[in-house]
Formats: structure tokens, C-alpha cells, sequence
């Protein structure tokens, strides 16, 4: 393990979407390489096989994301798979072990404080991806076009100076909030965790990255790796905070008390 790396009891990452012009694999090589978890779950749409099908896109640094991951189970580290919708060719798989990689549909995750955690991706919870396939590809087309526009807006801010600000999730949350999605999608993940006992809740999805404690129960959201650069930490004392890959290997860590572990450079 390097000097410079921070050791973390467990990391939980989603929706990367490796083979999209969107996803931010180089910002998330460089979060790798801060932290050294014992447990790494990969909570779903890690490669987006939607996309892939229609346009082949993997560039080298998708590939370096895929070996990243490898070199740390070599090193020791349990890596979990929990597919998504974009990755639901994997789910063929559940219950198999590749070189150390276990695939499975869902993980009851125990924290070091003994409070336990459902992990799953969350996309059942979601009726137009479950009901409305096609919708949900026309969805998706839509979603590209957003971040399109995005890396235009974000070149133009850049030029006059002005901070970064998202077109694409700005957009999301117009559309989401007139149709209440995320809020009934929180209430059903939680509701599945009442099912099925347990503290807390972590998932993907909805590209919404949270830490909140709704009716006693504990939801998180990794966010993702197109728009917000997020993802969740499990500390060894227990606690879990929001992470935030902030480029040029700072990290921006938000739960209760907001502090930055490594300062920007």
C-alpha cells in the first residue's frame, strides 16, 4: 500500500457506465487510487451494456478503471458485483466468482458498528425501467443529449471563469421533481429495507448521490461517475460518509460535519 493512500473498511461505487463518452473514468482512476478499502462493492451499471450494443466506445482509460479494480483483489481486497439495468447481462451470472470478483443480485453488508445494510442497485424499484423498456431507452437517448450539452455549457463557463455547473443534472432534476420519481423511489427503497430488517440502505440508480436517515432507517446513495463524481466510504469506526472526487487527487468528504481529507492542490 502506498504512503499517500487512505485505508477504509469498505467503498461502495455505482453507475460508472464504462463505454459511454459520459462517464468520468480518468476522475474516477484518480479516486481510486486515494483509497484502499477491505471490501469494494460495485452497486450496479458498472459498464454500460446498453450503450455498447449500439456504439462500441472504450477508450484506455476504461480499461484502466477494469485493471484498477483487478490489481486490488490481487492485493487482497473482496470486490462484490451487484449488477444494474445498463450491466443486467451480469445478472446471468449471479452467484458466480470470477478470479475473486463475486457476482451477486443483492449483499446484506455488516458495518463495523454491527448495524446492517441492504445493498442492491435499485432499478426494480424503478416501474419504467421494469414495465417500460422502450421508455427507458428513449430516456437514455435523452440523458446523452443532456451531458452533450453539458460538456459544451461547462467549456463555455470554464472560458469566462465562471465555476462548473450542470446543465445535464439540472435538467434531471427539473424533469424528476415535476413527477415526484426520486422521492417515491427513496420511499420504496426504504420500505424494502424495513422488509428486510435492516438499518440501513445502500443503492444506485438514480444518479442522485445522499446520506439521510428517513423513518429511522438509513438511505445512501453512491451517485455516479457521469455527473457528480460521488461515491460512499465506510470508515473503520463505523461511520459512512458521501465522498466527492474533486480532480488533482483531492477529495471532498460531506455527512454530518463537512471536512476535506486531502486538500485540494
Amino acid at each position: 500500500m502506498q504512503d499517500d493512500t487512505i485505508p477504509i473498511r469498505s467503498l461502495f461505487i455505482s453507475d460508472l457506465h464504462l463505454g459511454t463518452k459520459g462517464s468520468q473514468a480518468a476522475a474516477l482512476l484518480e479516486f481510486l487510487r486515494i483509497y484502499e478499502p477491505d471490501t469494494i462493492y460495485l452497486v450496479g451499471d458498472i459498464v454500460d451494456g446498453w450503450r455498447l450494443k449500439s456504439v462500441w466506445h472504450w477508450p484506455q482509460a476504461h480499461n484502466d478503471v477494469v485493471q484498477k479494480l483487478l490489481r486490488k483483489v490481487r492485493k487482497g481486497c473482496r470486490l462484490i458485483y451487484i449488477p444494474g439495468n445498463h450491466d443486467e447481462f451480469m445478472r446471468d451470472y449471479v452467484g458466480s466468482n470470477f478470479g475473486g470478483i463475486e457476482i451477486m443480485e443483492e449483499a446484506i453488508h455488516e458495518g463495523a458498528d454491527g448495524r446492517r445494510a441492504l445493498v442492491l442497485h435499485g432499478d426494480k424499484f424503478d416501474v419504467v425501467v421494469r414495465h417500460m423498456r422502450w421508455l427507458a431507452l428513449l430516456g437514455d437517448t435523452a440523458y446523452d443529449f443532456a451531458l452533450y450539452l453539458n460538456r459544451h455549457v461547462s467549456r463555455a463557463r470554464r472560458a469566462m471563469g465562471l465555476p462548473y455547473w450542470s446543465f445535464s443534472a439540472w435538467s434531471k432534476s427539473r424533469v424528476k421533481s415535476a413527477v415526484n420519481f426520486i422521492g417515491a423511489f427513496r420511499d420504496a427503497v426504504v420500505n424494502e429495507a424495513r422488509r428486510h430488517q435492516v438499518d440501513t440502505i445502500i443503492c444506485g440508480h438514480i444518479h442522485q448521490a445522499a446520506i439521510e436517515t428517513m423513518d429511522g432507517v438509513r438511505y445512501m446513495n453512491c451517485g455516479d461517475w457521469v455527473e457528480s463524481c460521488t461515491a460512499i466510504i465506510e470508515t473503520f469506526d463505523g461511520r459512512y460518509e458521501l465522498v466527492h472526487g474533486h480532480g488533482n487527487n483531492s477529495v471532498v468528504v460531506k455527512s454530518e460535519t463537512e471536512r476535506v481529507l486531502i486538500p485540494a492542490a
